[in-house]
């Protein structure tokens, strides 16, 4: 293995090769300031092309090639620090190899870097969703909140009877859940032409049950084009949490935006089963946020909440104490400096700014569109 890497990072760092990732991260970099082109020429030009021709030559394959992707490079990584660790054991370590191993270093992340923009990146620098539906998202009052609140809640309430566990068997297979969730988006694009999905490509991912003790319900992995799900996670989770990879699939990088684009899919489903998942998440959000600001409130919401909801949300807290370990806030650290530097300097708070999508969206359109 060492190698391979070594033959190959010896044909790819000639002097041409160095040159041209500098310039292609000085034209990303200087394209990400023109949210408009990006719209026009990557999101809805470069990037399907891309995007499709992944998922064509991986989407029918039952297993994950990205997890496969990202196993081999942390064997590398081990390997590698085994090497070091080796090397410095018996005394070898010299100023030549820390050189080389630094600019093998910087070529990596710069490959890495422009690798990850072309196929996808770039998405996170869009106009987006707001300039598709014609929606502003603007800061919103505690009344806004409540409104918005107390209508999630009786949809929640409406479909906890509806989507009883005994009927979530309708998404038990996985290939079911993410044969529906792909419907789904294809039939929503009738009412949203930028939604429409095709080919597709979700998968379980290889890591699910390590995921549980690294915080992850989901991801997509932006050099194979794989959707990928936790299918250990609560069952009731599942359906929004491919909802929510697949609109990462359509360009959708941002996670406020991905958590609003499996909304408009969400409500839209036939099965109850699916609608009752997405407003479990978007319920959870926004009853965080009213916690926030009031706490009398928040609890008054809660005591009105359907008998099988106040189970899930029981499960659901159960599930994450279970897995939860230091491990954990080093990776959600990490994650949330990672989104803060692709233009979403909310963090992880990211994901809760959907609250004001779906107020904004509600203004626009009317309380009745929730």
């Amino acid at each position: 293995m060492q190698k391979l890497v070594s033959r190959l990072f010896k044909r790819l760092m000639k002097s041409w090769s160095w040159v041209l990732l500098v310039l292609l991260c000085i034209l990303i970099k200087w394209v990400s300031l023109y949210p408009a082109w990006v719209e026009k020429y990557y999101t809805y030009g470069f990037y399907p092309v891309v995007g499709g021709i992944q998922r064509f030559l991986f989407g029918w394959i039952p297993f994950s090639i990205g997890d496969l992707f990202y196993a081999f490079l942390v064997l590398v990584l081990i390997y590698r620090i085994f090497l070091f660790g080796r090397l410095a054991f018996r005394k070898q370590l010299n100023r030549r190899y820390f050189i080389k191993a630094l600019q093998q270093g910087i070529f990596f992340f710069l490959f890495i870097y422009v690798s990850f923009n072309l196929f996808w990146g770039l998405n996170y620098n869009r106009q987006g969703i707001s300039a598709q539906l014609g929606v502003k998202v603007k800061k919103y009052s505690l009344a806004d909140l409540d409104t918005l609140t107390g209508v999630l809640q009786q949809r929640l309430n409406t479909y906890a009877v509806q989507a009883s566990p005994a009927r979530r068997d309708s998404v038990r297979k996985k290939k079911d859940l993410f044969r529906e969730s792909s419907i789904l988006y294809n039939e929503v694009a009738l009412r949203y032409p930028f939604l429409a999905y095709q080919p597709r490509s979700v998968k379980p991912s290889i890591f699910s049950y390590l995921g549980n003790y690294l915080g992850f319900q989901g991801y997509y992995n932006p050099f194979s084009g794989e959707a990928q799900v936790n299918t250990t996670i609560p069952r009731f989770l599942e359906p929004f949490v491919t909802l929510h990879e697949i609109a990462h699939q359509l360009g959708y990088g941002k996670e406020n935006e991905a958590n609003f684009v499996a909304f408009l899919a969400g409500k839209e489903s036939r099965l109850p089963v699916f609608r009752y998942s997405m407003y479990f998440d978007m319920y959870n959000y926004a009853i965080n946020e009213v916690a926030r600001r009031d706490t009398a409130l928040a609890r008054q919401y809660q005591q009105q909440l359907d008998s099988t909801v106040i189970k899930d949300i029981v499960e659901y807290r159960e599930f994450y104490r279970k897995h939860r370990n230091p491990v954990e806030n080093f990776i959600s650290w990490g994650y949330g400096n990672f989104l803060k530097a692709n233009n979403q300097p909310g963090g992880r708070e990211t994901y809760n700014e959907v609250v004001a999508w779906l107020i904004a969206y509600y203004k626009r359109f009317g309380i009745e569109a929730l």
